[in-house]
This record gives structure tokens, sequence and C-alpha cells, in this order.
């Protein structure tokens, strides 16, 4: 199964930690379940790709487990929300295809490993 997962949810509350780690769970358990899955942050996405890329923060150990699924972060977003130095310097690549956003892909479509170097 082919699957892509956009995080939108940022960390600032409880509701919204929730929703960005359910999204890095489903994530996993899609990967272990050998699927295809591709996650992009995007809007307060990019804030809680940030938060959880950092090895201090309580949900580091699920990002890291699925960080190699992230195909990146909205470049406007990143911006907006402050994060976009955060990202970069975590090597995570920022996606401007569309007017300084990702282009929605289909599921599949860009597997995150295919974005590398790219």
């Amino acid at each position: 199964m082919q699957v892509a997962i956009v995080v939108l949810a940022g960390t600032e509350t409880h509701e919204g930690l929730g929703r960005l780690v359910n999204a890095l769970e489903a994530a996993k358990e899609l990967k272990e379940a050998g699927d295809d899955v591709t996650l992009v942050f995007d809007g307060a996405g990019t804030q809680g790709l940030a938060e959880v890329a950092n090895p201090e923060h309580k949900s580091h150990r699920l990002y890291a487990a699925v960080q190699e699924q992230v195909a990146g972060a909205c470049s406007f977003c990143a911006r907006a929300f402050g994060v976009r130095a955060t990202l970069e310097a975590a090597g995570i690549r920022l996606l401007n295809e569309y007017d300084q956003h990702p282009r929605y892909y289909v599921a599949g479509a860009v597997r995150p490993n295919a974005l590398a170097g790219s």
C-alpha cells in the first residue's frame, strides 16, 4: 500500500501534539507493515517537526523511527512559523514546488529517498 500523510499540527496545544504523535505512530505502523509511507509537514506541522526533530523532545524516538519517511516541510510555512533555520540545521528538506509550498502528491508518487539530494 502507498500512503501519504500530511501533518498540519504543531505542538503548542495538547491536542496538536496528539495529532502530530498520531501521524508519526501511523507512519511507523505502516512502515513496519512494509507499506510505502511518506510524511509531508505543512502549516503548523513545520513547527511540530522542528520540535520532535530535537533529540531532547519526548517524542523524538518516535520521530527517529520514521525519519527516513519524511519527504520534507513546507518552505513558506517553515519561515512563517520561525523554524526554517532549525529544520535546515536538522537536514530536513524544505519543499517549495508550488508557490513556495509543497506540491501535494498522489500517495506514493514521490518517495522520501527519491527526494533526498534533490
